[in-house]
């Protein structure tokens, strides 16, 4: 869009502007040409910044609308209620009256101690 403008073309195109426009103008037209450049810097600005904003908006929405699906997908919805099933009516009696389909919980019956060696303490030695 833009062409690459050497300093002989920049030259060229000020000695044409100071021919054209005089002296006594060339001032007050270069700054009028400075204030259309900064309002068009400042609506490419603008532009830019709205045209993010959208994206970052879009994103937004694509985030909120994967969020809204795993809320009503509900994944472990299966597994909250075998857990709250099996917390709420243990298959396990822990009274001596258990039924005879239900096993008992077997308590553990720690292992006998060894017993010490008799004698003196001291074992012959083998031949």
């Amino acid at each position: 869009m833009f062409v690459d403008l050497s300093w002989s073309h920049m030259l060229l195109v000020l000695v044409v502007a100071l021919v054209v426009v005089g002296p006594k103008d060339l001032p007050k037209v270069m700054h009028a040409m400075g204030r259309w450049a900064g309002k068009a810097r400042a609506m490419a600005d603008q532009f830019r910044k709205s045209f993010d904003e959208m994206a970052r908006q879009s994103e937004l929405d694509d985030l909120r609308k994967e969020l809204d699906e795993l809320r009503n997908a509900r994944p472990f919805s299966q597994t909250e209620r075998t857990m709250s099933e099996a917390l709420r009516a243990p298959e396990v009696s822990l009274s001596p009256e258990a039924k005879a389909d239900q096993p008992a919980i077997a308590h553990e019956e720690k292992p006998p101690e060894p017993s010490p060696p008799a004698g003196d303490g001291h074992e012959p030695s083998p031949p």
